[in-house]
């Protein structure tokens, strides 16, 4: 299961935030981006026991450390949730367990990024295509809302009252997006213009392996801005599972001690491919359901990068 809500615990003070305002000129366009240390995979469980699973499995996994659980309205109409923020050096994670049925608009949003003024971000969003979903509203420490790109990316879009600082990254997560070929090249224009950045691979002829369709190829589309890293898997939607349940893709040094941590802490590992350009992967299960992609790469090349 998954979702997202921003952090909305006003016991959290690891979590992000940035006064409006100082927003980040980039090739002469205002970028409202923060950075990826305050880019959270937001989770969905079903129970608090779920959550206490999850949380410890993905600290025992990544490293890092869980903020202070509680228990809040994190949406534009009345509803309840547990949610704790759980910071490591490979991203954060928004983890949420509803004790009400999840409102309307809520579920399919991937990411919550802070951006530095929401009226801004929303405006640019909309003027670079996206729909806005949720529209703006408050929530106990900020302002949240929820965008819609072609092809049904959905992520939230979140502002803080009072400014926070997370700990710089070891390695940038990966949103890992799949759409169809008809809307590929609309998502990624659309996407760049939002964030400012820029498309640093589009490879036509990638190894299949990578969603679990070996033999066959695919197309496969990298992006970098100050939102972080993006990879956008084109395809017709043929996938086994678990491909296409991962949102998050975790860089690490050393892919098997990883997994041999998750594993220990409850993890199973569902699909494993190897690139020719030196990136392995591995798609894993986390206790509570969360499916996530992990991967190390050859420090000598690039592109795997």
């Amino acid at each position: 299961m998954k979702k997202l809500v921003l952090v909305v615990i006003a016991g959290v003070a690891c979590l992000p935030v940035v006064t409006a305002g100082a927003m980040a000129q980039e090739a002469g366009k205002t970028v409202v981006a923060v950075g990826p240390q305050y880019d959270t995979t937001h989770v969905y469980v079903s129970t608090e026991k779920d959550m206490d699973a999850l949380v410890t499995s993905l600290v025992a996994t990544f490293g890092g450390s869980a903020g202070k659980r509680g228990v809040a309205d994190v949406t534009p109409t009345p509803s309840s949730t547990l949610s704790q923020v759980v910071l490591t050096p490979v991203g954060p994670f928004s983890i949420f367990a509803y004790q009400t049925p999840v409102p309307s608009g809520f579920g399919d949003e991937r990411t919550g990024y802070l951006v530095t003024d929401m009226d801004e971000a929303v405006k640019a969003a909309r003027a670079a295509g996206a729909a806005v979903i949720v529209a703006p509203f408050k929530d106990p420490i900020g302002m949240d809302a929820i965008i819609e790109w072609p092809g049904g990316v959905k992520m939230q879009l979140y502002w803080h009252f009072k400014a926070g600082t997370n700990p710089p990254l070891e390695t940038i997560p990966e949103n890992r997006v799949y759409v169809s070929p008809e809307r590929a090249d609309e998502f990624v224009r659309d996407w760049v213009g939002f964030t400012g950045g820029k498309v640093v691979e589009d490879a036509r002829q990638a190894d299949g392996g990578e969603i679990g369709r070996p033999r066959e190829t695919y197309r496969r589309i990298r992006i970098t801005s100050l939102f972080g890293k993006m990879q956008v898997m084109v395809t017709d939607g043929h996938l086994a599972y678990p491909f296409g349940h991962e949102t998050t893709g975790y860089e690490v040094r050393d892919l098997l001690a990883t997994i041999k941590k998750a594993e220990a802490a409850g993890a199973k590992v569902l699909a494993g491919t190897d690139d020719p350009n030196g990136r392995r992967s591995a798609i894993v299960e986390f206790p509570g359901g969360y499916i996530a992609e992990i991967h190390s790469v050859n420090a000598g090349d690039a592109r795997a990068k």
